[in-house]
């Protein structure tokens, strides 16, 4: 299989003192880290996703702001691809599928943030357009939610996505695994 790993979002706006920060994205940053790392010593592709809010109204990843920045632990070289998106899902008006088909990409690594918005979205549409998902468990973040007056804690989201995924949509496994 030709892989290629997938970094989704992992921006200033994530972190602390950002406009939208998550639970422990430091930890999360830490092993997308070890990840491009291993890719760049075999020589695998890397592609950063970078999301940039312009829908009306929107709160964080505002253009032209330091929050829509690619965060310096996961900050690309020179060459590689950085492709911006507007939407959830990384597929969704970017050039990433032609992209990949045109380097005869079959499998992806994923890591990233929002675990439970653009990690879940695009791991699905990957699926869906064909693509060996593995996704690293510990490489992605999200936050708190809640409906019906319920607060779910992040912990909780994280696991339960994750859950969701696993299986028909992607090899949910650790970074360390995903590095071999």
């Amino acid at each position: 299989m030709n892989a290629a790993l997938l970094i989704i979002d992992i921006q200033n706006d994530y972190f602390p003192g950002g406009a939208m920060a998550l639970h422990e994205p430091e930890a999360a940053a830490a092993n997308a880290a070890k990840l491009i790392a291993a890719f760049r010593q075999k020589g695998r592709p890397v592609i950063h996703m970078q999301h940039v809010s312009t829908r009306p109204g929107a709160t964080f990843f505002l253009p032209n702001t330091p929050g829509v920045e690619i965060h310096a632990s996961v900050r690309p070289l020179p060459g590689e691809t950085v492709t911006q998106k507007h939407f959830p899902n990384c597929f969704r008006e970017t050039g990433l599928l032609e992209h990949l088909r045109g380097a005869g990409i079959d499998s992806l690594a994923i890591a990233g943030m929002m675990t439970h918005m653009c990690v879940d979205t695009t791991t699905r549409a990957a699926a869906d357009l064909g693509f060996a998902c593995s996704l690293a468990h510990d490489a992605c973040a999200t936050r708190e939610l809640a409906f019906g007056g319920v607060k779910v804690p992040a912990e909780q989201v994280q696991v339960s996505y994750m859950a969701g995924l696993n299986g028909l949509f992607a090899k949910v496994a650790p970074a360390g695994e995903l590095c071999r």
